[in-house]
């Protein structure tokens, strides 16, 4: 290392970094903990050799001090420094400290600095939070250690006196930065620094113990809090930057280095680090709120009010416990109403009362009496309140015990992108949801049921619908549920993706579409009732633009026409080309000029283009709402008087419509083919990131007899590929160029991947050939490659 007097740069330091992160061929690779501690040593040397060089002597009343991840010694790469300088009133300080900050400033090293007396320095602590808990880890690194171990020493001192009165407002900060950050244990791209029970969760838990509120975290805590440390070590290294969310393109590198297999591993074991900490910080928080010292008439009573909520479930301060009778080993339903009770009042279970349960509430036997069963749909019935509720039992071991089959999607992640949550926390969301749509159905037993099983054979070798409708079945005769229920549960697992698949991937208004749902439920009109219902909470709880205006009202038509089929009513199908529109068409034949309407409604807009009858309209018309980031869902076409009608349904991606007046306008060159499409659209996701490298491959199925009677010999191809802002454009321009005719579009994004399926069939009506269907198969799969 150079000379620490020559204080321009902190080159030097970088250099040392740069090679601890990236050793060349040969050497060996540092575990992530050794990593830790040698990034730690290289940067304590470094500054105590400048701060000694700089005149930080060891008697002349200043210091230098680490806090945060330095000062724990647990520095991940690309950390930022957090520097004090603290001195006793020496003058000249100001100085002291440029000569320490500018080199690490110049050198692009992340800083957070201050120079403060100690005095100064409490006074910040008694009223920032954060300045408080930091001071915790505070750690000498250079100059007089005297300065260093009286901040120290009085710091700690202040913080165990005045921590059980600033716990409220540290438990809302947390809840605060949680509703920014989401969850550890559960969402599938974590932060893992700032998400609940993440490493931010496990320095709370650290600073109560400094005040001895709490015990001081046990082994399953630090082996939590090491996975977290380990993990988010291996993804700055792998990344090169100053990144806490561990996102799925990077988790399977990350896994490997680790030796955790590949990312689906890693993040069931991360969930279960997550999971550790924010149910021991939640224990935590409450245990000392509900231990806080009360006013003198509360200290005259023997303890907090208990008030009864259940039979032998009671309030005792604001925790849910056991009444003093209780006996929960003969009582099989007592833990479902203790759970029911916490749900409905939202208040956490006592730690000690899940214990006892733990030990000595027995498996209500199969079949379940009527009483149990009616507690736990009580249970299902009570909204949010259930997440951390069901939390609890599952920590506990309890919810195992009465939904064995649990275990397989416990911590899952899920395979695609468009989930938010792991596999268990997305099944509980959704019932939490569910009891919002109860009043919609005859059944809402079934359907807080359903809402919980629909997931429930994933995590499994085949197919999660088929898998978890024996399930459903399994666990429908374990409760007691009669033969027809159990058949409409099974069913309702089976069939929870028949509308909406069908809805967003077919023509709702074709009665060949309209009847095939209708037979496949059994043309029973409950089953297609719960099913409505079921999919808005399964599309709500999967994440955010999952459940939009366009396919909620896709499923109403769905469902209004297959409830008119299974009354044997005639289906009453839209005019696809009504008075106005064959007025507009026959305007534009004679003047020869295209036409375009532009309709809204809430973030849905309708855009209806009328030109001469050519290919390439509806490339064109997908290429200009692309430029103006619209997201297509459906397209149909159609002509009179020799002039074609495409009529496009979209919504934003995000922000607002579009101006109408410049859509049209943009319209109107793209069909004079004065637009440079490819062009704009190529540099629109440039701007917006190209396809991922380790995209999946795209791919096209074949599906016979589901275009609909009015389009005969049509055929649907179904294109599966990673969403690009361009790609319904390159699409549509390679059906139009290998001579296909598309009679209508759907077009669906979940998540990360659009499932787009177009009716087809040759130039000259008639049907697709074998090899017309390779040729066309190749051309739209080169097309999603682009």
């Amino acid at each position: 290392m150079t000379t620490p007097g020559g204080p321009s740069s902190a080159a030097d330091l970088v250099q040392a970094r740069d090679r601890l992160l990236g050793p060349v061929t040969g050497q060996r690779r540092l575990a992530p903990d050794a990593l830790r501690d040698a990034l730690a040593d290289l940067h304590e040397f470094w500054l105590a050799a400048h701060a000694t060089q700089a005149g930080t002597g060891t008697d002349q009343g200043v210091a230098l001090v680490a806090v945060g991840g330095l000062g724990r010694r647990e520095l991940v790469p690309y950390a930022d420094l957090d520097l004090l300088l603290v001195h006793e009133g020496r003058a000249g300080v100001a100085g002291l400290a440029d000569q320490l900050w500018y080199p690490l400033w110049n050198s692009g090293i992340g800083l957070d600095h201050s120079v403060r007396t100690v005095g100064e320095a409490l006074d910040v602590a008694s009223h920032d939070l954060r300045t408080a808990v930091g001071l915790l880890d505070l750690r000498h690194i250079a100059g007089d250690p005297s300065v260093s171990d009286r901040l120290g020493a009085l710091a700690r001192e202040r913080w165990r006196v005045g921590a059980r009165k600033r716990l409220p407002a540290l438990a809302e900060d947390a809840r605060i930065r949680w509703q920014r950050s989401g969850e550890v244990a559960h969402w599938v791209e974590p932060d893992l620094k700032h998400g609940r029970g993440g490493l931010r969760d496990m320095g709370l838990l650290r600073a109560m113990a400094v005040a001895q509120l709490v015990d001081r975290p046990g082994e399953e805590l630090r082996n939590a809090h090491r996975l977290l440390l380990d993990v988010r070590t291996e993804l700055r290294r792998l990344v090169r930057r100053s990144n806490d969310i561990l996102r799925a393109q990077d988790a399977d590198e990350v896994a490997a280095a680790l030796d955790r297999g590949d990312r689906f591993d890693l993040a069931r074991a991360l969930s279960g680090a997550g999971r550790a900490i924010a149910y021991a910080l939640d224990v935590a928080i409450r245990t000392v709120v509900s231990d806080a010292p009360r006013g003198v008439l509360s200290r005259l009573r023997r303890g907090p009010e208990r008030r009864p909520l259940d039979e032998g479930v009671v309030l005792h301060g604001n925790e849910v416990t056991l009444a003093r009778d209780a006996e929960p080993h003969r009582d099989p339903a007592l833990l479902l109403r203790v759970a029911a009770a916490a749900a409905r009042t939202g208040h956490s279970i006592a730690p000690a009362t899940l214990i006892r349960l733990a030990e000595t509430a027995p498996e209500p036997r199969a079949p379940w009496p009527a009483h149990a069963r009616d507690e736990l749909i009580a249970l299902l019935g009570a909204g949010e309140g259930i997440v951390d509720v069901i939390e609890a039992l599952d920590r506990s071991g309890l919810w195992a015990r009465l939904f064995p089959e649990w275990g397989a999607v416990r911590d899952l992640p899920p395979r695609d992108a468009a989930h938010k949550w792991t596999v268990d926390r997305h099944l509980v969301q959704t019932t939490a949801l569910a009891g919002r749509l109860t009043t919609r159905v005859a059944r809402p037993d079934l359907l807080l049921l359903g809402a919980l099983l629909h997931d429930i054979g994933k995590g499994r070798r085949a197919d999660h619908s088929e898998v978890g409708a024996a399930l459903a079945t399994q666990v429908g005769d374990r409760l007691g549920l009669s033969k027809p229920d159990v058949d409409t549960l099974s069913a309702m697992v089976r069939h929870h993706l028949l509308l909406p698949d069908t809805a967003t991937r077919r023509d709702v208004t074709d009665e060949a579409t309209v009847v095939r749902v209708a037979d496949t439920l059994g043309g029973d009109p409950v089953l297609l009732e719960l099913l409505h219902a079921l999919a808005e909470a399964d599309s709500l709880a999967t994440g955010p633009g999952v459940w939009t205006e366009w396919k909620a009202a896709l499923i109403a038509d769905l469902v209004r026409y297959s409830r008119q089929a299974m009354a044997g009513e005639p289906i009453a199908r839209p005019d696809p080309l009504d008075s106005p529109y064959r007025l507009r068409a026959e305007a534009v034949a004679v003047s020869g000029k295209h036409d375009v309407i532009v309709e809204s409604s809430g973030r849905v807009v309708t855009i209806s283009v009328f030109a001469r009858d050519r290919p390439g309209l509806l490339s064109r018309a997908a290429g200009v709402l692309a430029l103006h980031s619209l997201e297509v869902h459906a397209a149909t076409g159609d002509s009179h008087a020799g002039v074609a009608v495409e009529v496009f349904t979209a919504s934003p991606r995000f922000g607002s419509l579009p101006d109408a007046a410049l859509l049209r306008e943009q319209l109107g060159l793209a069909l004079s083919d004065a637009l440079p499409l490819s062009d704009r659209l190529a540099a629109k996701e440039r701007d917006y990131g190209n396809r991922p490298e380790d995209a999946p491959e795209p791919r096209v199925l074949w599906f016979d007899d589901e275009a609909g009677k009015d389009y005969p010999g049509a055929v649907v191809m179904e294109l599966r590929a990673a969403d690009r802002i361009g790609l319904l454009y390159r699409v549509a321009d390679a059906l139009e160029r290998s001579g296909a005719d598309v009679q209508w579009l759907r077009a669906a994004t979940l998540g990360a991947t659009a499932v787009d399926s177009f009716c087809v069939r040759a130039a000259d009506g008639g049907p697709l050939s074998t090899a017309d269907r390779t040729a066309v198969a190749d051309a739209v799969l080169a097309a999603a490659l682009v």
